[in-house]
C-alpha cells in the first residue's frame, strides 16, 4: 500500500488551472490511495463551498471524493483524533522555531501540519507515502530549515532567528508539488491538451497560482 497525501494548496492550484481531472487519470496507475485529512477538507470544501466566489472549486474537489479518487484518512485505518493529536504536536513545535524580537511567530497552518501528522502516523505502519504540497515554508522546514531565517526575514521585513530545537521532527517527510504532478501527467500523456508548448504552459500555470517552483526548476523539467 502507498499513499499520496494532498494539502489544500496543491488541490487549489490544480483546481484553479482546470487540472483536477489529472488526479483521476493518475490514480488509475497508482498502487495506493490519494488521501486528504479533515483539516484539508475543511480548507478546500467545507469553508469555501459557502462563499460564492470559491463554491465551484469546492464542488470540484468534492466530486473527486464522491467518485473515490480522493479518500479520507480513515480509509487507512487512522482516526481524525489521532491525526489531530499529532497535528497539534507538530504545530506547536513548528510555530516555536522562528522568533522575531524574541517572540515566536506562526509559520505553518493546521492543514499543512495535518498532512505531516498523517504521514508520520502511516510511516510507522510501514505505508510508503509522499505529501503533495505547494507551500514553500513547510517544504523548507523539512528540507532546508537553515533557510527559514532568510525566508521569514524577507516576508516580515524584520530579522528572524531560528531555534535549533525540534528541527529534527520535520526531517523525515517527502514532498511533491502540483507542478511535478502535472509533469508526470504530461509524461503519461493524460493531459487533455497537446502541442509543443503544453508542458511549459502547465508548469508556469501552477507556478503563478501557488506552486513554489522556480524558473530554473521549470527549465530543468522541460529538458527532461
Amino acid at each position: 500500500m502507498k499513499a499520496l497525501i494532498f494539502d489544500s494548496g496543491a488541490l487549489i492550484t490544480l483546481s484553479m488551472n482546470g487540472l483536477l481531472y489529472v488526479l483521476e487519470e493518475l490514480k488509475k496507475n497508482f498502487d495506493g490511495k490519494f488521501i486528504i485529512t479533515h483539516s484539508v477538507k475543511r480548507e478546500v470544501i467545507d469553508r469555501p463551498i459557502n462563499v460564492p466566489r470559491f463554491e465551484l472549486g469546492a464542488l470540484r474537489v468534492q466530486n473527486l471524493i464522491d467518485n473515490g479518487v480522493l479518500e479520507m484518512a480513515e480509509s487507512l485505518g487512522v482516526s481524525h483524533e489521532e491525526i489531530q493529536k499529532e497535528t497539534q504536536k507538530l504545530m506547536a513545535a513548528a510555530n516555536d522555531l522562528i522568533r522575531i524580537d524574541g517572540k515566536p511567530i506562526d509559520i505553518v497552518s493546521e492543514g499543512e501540519m495535518s498532512c505531516l501528522a498523517l504521514s508520520a502516523i502511516i510511516s510507522k505502519k510501514k505505508i510508503e507515502n509522499i505529501i503533495a504540497i505547494d507551500e514553500r515554508t513547510t517544504r523548507i522546514l523539512a528540507e532546508k530549515p537553515e533557510s527559514l531565517e532568510q525566508l521569514i526575514s524577507k516576508k516580515m521585513h524584520k530579522r528572524a532567528e531560528l531555534k535549533s530545537q525540534n528541527i529534527s521532527l520535520f526531517s523525515k517527510f517527502k514532498f511533491i508539488r502540483s507542478s511535478e504532478l502535472v509533469y508526470v501527467a504530461f509524461k503519461k500523456g493524460v493531459l487533455n491538451i497537446s502541442g509543443p508548448k503544453t508542458l511549459e504552459a502547465v508548469l508556469y500555470a501552477t507556478k503563478f497560482t501557488g506552486s513554489s517552483i522556480s524558473f530554473d526548476e521549470i527549465k530543468a523539467l522541460k529538458k527532461l
